[in-house]
């Protein structure tokens, strides 16, 4: 059906695209103080579509006759993502978000030229969520340049 570096590039934007979404939301759960109320809503904005992204490719895991991952498959990677000790600590975790960002960007780029004219279908998904990505990215540099101002 398709080559084994897509469907493994597909597993891991799977399972990251889970680890993002719980470190979302535990992150828009324990920030606290005023200058996080920006950050925790999006943070739950972002919760939904990371947990499309999710969907879509465990659709097109099932569609190449392949299994999404599974609990037991998961390993945590994103460290940076962490919260913080300290609840007011918004720019460790809009920190955190960017790295997570770059490294879907990264994977999602690997995965369009791992499909190629192969898997236009896969292709087209990649290419789909990588610009959602992109404009996480884009808010959370914002976000940066405002809490270091």
């Amino acid at each position: 059906m398709t080559n084994e570096e897509v469907t493994q590039l597909l597993k891991k934007a799977y399972s990251d695209e889970i680890e993002t979404v719980m470190n979302y939301l535990t992150n828009s759960i324990v920030l606290d103080g005023v200058s996080a109320e920006e950050v925790k809503e999006s943070l739950e904005t972002d919760i939904q579509e990371e947990l499309s992204h999710a969907e879509l490719l465990g659709n097109r895991l099932k569609q190449l006759d392949e299994r999404p991952p599974a609990s037991y498959d998961f390993e945590a990677k994103q460290e940076s993502l962490q919260p913080p000790e300290d609840s007011t600590d918004v720019l460790s975790v809009i920190e955190g978000v960017l790295d997570a960002e770059e490294d879907a960007i990264q994977t999602y780029r690997e995965l369009i030229t791992a499909a190629g004219d192969d898997d236009p279908v896969t292709e087209d998904i990649a290419v789909t969520i990588l610009a959602d990505e992109e404009a996480h990215r884009t808010e959370f540099r914002g976000f940066k340049r405002e809490y270091q101002n």
